[in-house]
């Protein structure tokens, strides 16, 4: 992996399936002319590609499962490159485990957590009716049921361990209500 990322503001997002990471995160990239990347978007866009590769993500995915963490970094390294004059990065859904987060301080910042993580907490029913609702839309083919029920529990049992991490490391914000007023207050208290 190539590193060039050195002064950049990189801030993860991270919460539930559902939980509103991705619309937050555009609003804030916009406010802040930060790049939001959405691991899931990326994943899926990879997913949609005719190759090997793509067939097997997109099986991965529609199981509910994680997609590697080493396909996952070289993903994410290859986006964040692409955009190396960005002044920060929105990075919504990632890291989605802790070795994920340790191998993002290895291998892509040298050493260096990201600036400050945001967490999402919404109740489990919250995500599961946006999650169906977005189902019915037609917009992910990961919006049913039993996928979501399985993209829940695989959330709830990975993210404890990485939310104790970045609590040791006081990089967590919880922003509740207004979110977006809050998610904003947290960025300016940063820059």
């Amino acid at each position: 992996m190539e590193v060039k990322l050195k002064s950049q503001t990189i801030i993860f997002v991270i919460g539930g399936p559902g939980s509103g990471k991705g619309t937050q995160c555009e609003r804030l990239a916009a406010k802040y002319e930060f790049q939001h990347l959405g691991v899931g978007n990326l994943l899926r866009a990879e997913a949609g590609r005719p190759t090997g590769q793509g067939r097997q993500i997109k099986d991965i995915m529609l199981k509910g499962a994680l997609v590697p963490s080493g396909f996952v970094l070289d993903l994410l390294n290859d986006n964040m490159l692409k955009r190396e004059e960005a002044k920060g990065f929105l990075i919504d859904g990632f890291p989605r485990e802790l070795t994920q987060a340790k191998e993002f301080e290895r291998l892509v910042r040298v050493g260096r957590p990201p600036n400050i993580v945001i967490v999402f907490d919404c109740s489990t029913e919250t995500m599961i009716q946006r999650l169906l609702l977005r189902g019915q839309t037609g917009q992910r083919a990961d919006d049913h049921e039993a996928s979501i029920r399985q993209r829940l529990e695989t959330h709830y049992s990975l993210c404890e361990p990485l939310i104790a991490y970045y609590q040791h490391k006081n990089l967590l914000r919880n922003p509740e209500d207004a979110i977006f007023t809050k998610c904003c207050s947290v960025i300016d208290g940063l820059l």
